[in-house]
């Protein structure tokens, strides 16, 4: 499949004392008409790809392409393929819902005729038409995102970059957008989608990319990602003492990898109906206050490769 957006080895170096490393030589093909998810936790560097491929950063080294063009040489036409939606509300607060849409078609060179149809049409799709004279501030978390993904279309992009668009929404709004962001992508838009949310990204993406540390981890489709996991699910305990429940674990069948935590033991265990209750019968004893047990997701995925939640 054709490739909507290209990393080749890219880099990013903030400036600083000590410098700061956000992407350390990453490279992906994402292909077109997909939704294309980067999973990771704050910090890994999927917000810093981002504002490369919509030419806010400048990388460091290596290249990055959109729609085939190169986002260093060809600024401008990159930003008139590529529509942006991100986490923190950034409409027009002095625009009404109606005129946000409007003046960003005319910002991209629409008429005003052409503007004010497009604008039309965009708030009856998003169910957002009885809200044409709200003011930003007026509307709820999940209303003003909803705005946001509306306004990143209107010019129609072929690529649509959403980061962490469903941070801090409730179920129910963050479920409604999921179903616009699917519909989009039926209609042939590529979606680059970044979060930290697994379900997010098992739901809505064809392909993911597991981030830290400005590296890529793991990469496939969720469902290759999981079986690779080799069914591991993670145990995480909470008890008095460590360093004896560690020793019990020695031999212990089905047991992969053992991590601290700050309350206790992260264990790494076969997910086949008997390796976790082996762990449990064995660590009871040393003051075990309380216990929690992921099965094989997207999560675990993570916690094997890293040690450590998404969400950390």
């Amino acid at each position: 499949m054709t490739a909507a957006v290209q990393l080749r080895n890219l880099r990013k170096v903030y400036d600083g004392a000590p410098p700061i490393t956000a992407l350390d030589g990453i490279t992906l093909d994402m292909a077109a008409g997909t939704i294309y998810g980067l999973l990771g936790p704050n910090g890994a560097g999927k917000t810093t790809a981002i504002g490369i491929c919509t030419t806010k950063v400048r990388a460091t080294g290596g290249a990055a392409t959109v729609a085939g063009l190169d986002v260093a040489h060809d600024a401008v036409a990159v930003r008139r393929q590529v529509g942006v939606a991100s986490q923190a509300i950034t409409l027009d607060r002095s625009c009404t819902v109606a005129e946000n849409l409007y003046y960003h078609c005319r910002y991209f060179g629409l008429a005003a005729a052409d503007s004010r149809d497009r604008a039309a049409t965009l708030l009856e799709r998003f169910l957002i038409a009885d809200r044409r004279d709200a003011m930003p501030n007026q509307l709820s978390g999940g209303l003003a995102q909803r705005v946001q993904l509306a306004r990143a279309i209107a010019h129609r992009p072929s690529v649509l970059f959403l980061d962490e668009p469903t941070a801090g929404l409730d179920p129910q709004s963050r479920l409604a957008l999921w179903d616009l962001v699917a519909t989009l992508r039926g209609e042939g838009l590529t979606v680059v989608l970044t979060t930290h949310y697994m379900e997010e990204a098992d739901r809505l993406c064809e392909r993911v990319a597991v981030v830290d540390h400005g590296r890529i981890l793991a990469e496939g489709t969720p469902a290759e990602l999981k079986r690779d996991s080799g069914g591991t699910a993670v145990v995480d305990v909470a008890l008095g003492d460590r360093e004896a429940a560690r020793a019990a674990l020695d031999g212990v069948s089905g047991v992969s990898e053992v991590h601290d935590t700050e309350r206790g033991l992260r264990i790494l265990v076969s997910a086949d109906g008997g390796g976790v209750p082996r762990v449990v019968s064995r660590i009871a004893e040393h003051h075990l206050t309380d216990l929690k047990v992921v099965e094989p997701s997207l999560e675990t995925v993570f916690i094997r490769l890293t040690g450590r939640d998404l969400r950390e």
